[in-house]
């Protein structure tokens, strides 16, 4: 089964290791919770809980593609390239400005900097 559950409180030192308290959940008491998922609002449906493990839906970065990267991304990629790109495609425990990021989008390999609300990319290549 899936519930929603509103986290109560967490006991860190009980005999059984860490123990979650939550509210709202749809079980019999003493039936245990496997899995646990954070919250979020975009996917979700509970307008009135705060989500803080992953960001909101409409939260995107500007996204700059200079010229010569631009004309390697094929003109049917470019829209999907940029829409990921504006995601932040970084580890969320990521924020090293200097960092060059990467990773394969269909027949491309992009590479990006990201800082300062923006992600610019610096390397792209096709791959056969």
């Amino acid at each position: 089964g899936l519930s929603c559950v509103r986290l109560e409180g967490i006991e860190l030192r009980t005999p059984r290791g860490p123990v979650l308290q939550v509210a709202g959940a749809d079980l019999m008491d003493g039936t245990p919770i496997y899995d646990i998922k954070p919250y979020l609002p975009y996917a979700d449906s509970r307008p009135d809980a705060l989500g803080g493990f992953a960001p909101a839906a409409g939260d995107t970065l500007e996204v700059d593609i200079p010229p010569q990267w631009l004309a390697v991304i094929p003109e049917e990629l470019r829209a999907a390239v940029a829409g990921i790109l504006a995601q932040d495609p970084r580890p969320s425990y990521q924020d090293d400005p200097q960092r060059v990021y990467g990773f394969r989008f269909g027949p491309l390999e992009l590479k990006f900097t990201a800082g300062d609300g923006r992600i610019t990319v610096c390397g792209c290549e096709m791959i056969t």
